[in-house]
């Protein structure tokens, strides 16, 4: 895993000052480490019955939809206020850096669905536990969460208990 880590640029001060963002647009360029990303991703939930793969906006889109196809489920995206052109559910969440909303088409999933959540990156939690109450609002099972990246000193993990998380790589 160290050889995806160094495929991973670090970018201080973005987006303010203080916070050090990783940037996984340099991992997801190199086709060998996009694979071996993807890879990681999906293979604990190969042969678990899930139906959909839920990526949030934006990176999650990316990691998401590569997982889905990986392991023979639908895609479904939770995006930013406005994005989505039908009617939606809407959660509101805490940043590590402000506040900001989410939301998912009202017919997303549906009841009993089970779903698997992916992102890029688990920092403070308060937006996989946004993207985890929606999903849970429409009646969806949550298989897990997974995410390439775990900043474990912000402990989203805090927000995240009783979900079964998956990291790939941890800093």
């Amino acid at each position: 895993m160290d050889a995806l880590k160094a495929k991973i640029r670090h970018v201080p001060d973005f987006p303010k000052a203080g916070i050090l963002f990783y940037d996984v647009t340099t991992l997801l360029r190199d086709p060998d480490g996009f694979r071996v990303a993807i890879d990681s991703l999906a293979n604990p939930y190969k042969d678990r019955g899930i139906s959909l793969v839920v990526g949030i906006e934006s990176r999650g889109f990316i990691l998401g939809a590569a997982v889905a196809d990986r392991i023979g489920a639908g895609f479904v995206p939770v995006r930013k206020v406005g994005k989505l052109p039908s009617k939606t559910v809407k959660v509101s969440y805490d940043l590590e850096y402000g506040s900001d909303s989410l939301e998912m088409h009202h017919d997303a999933i549906e009841p009993g669905q089970r779903v698997l959540i992916v992102d890029d990156l688990l920092a403070t939690g308060g937006t996989a536990r946004a993207t985890i109450d929606l999903v849970k609002q429409l009646g969806g099972q949550v298989e897990g969460a997974a995410f390439l990246i775990e900043l474990v000193e912000l402990n989203g993990r805090s927000k995240l208990q009783g979900e079964q998380l998956f990291a790939v790589l941890k800093y």
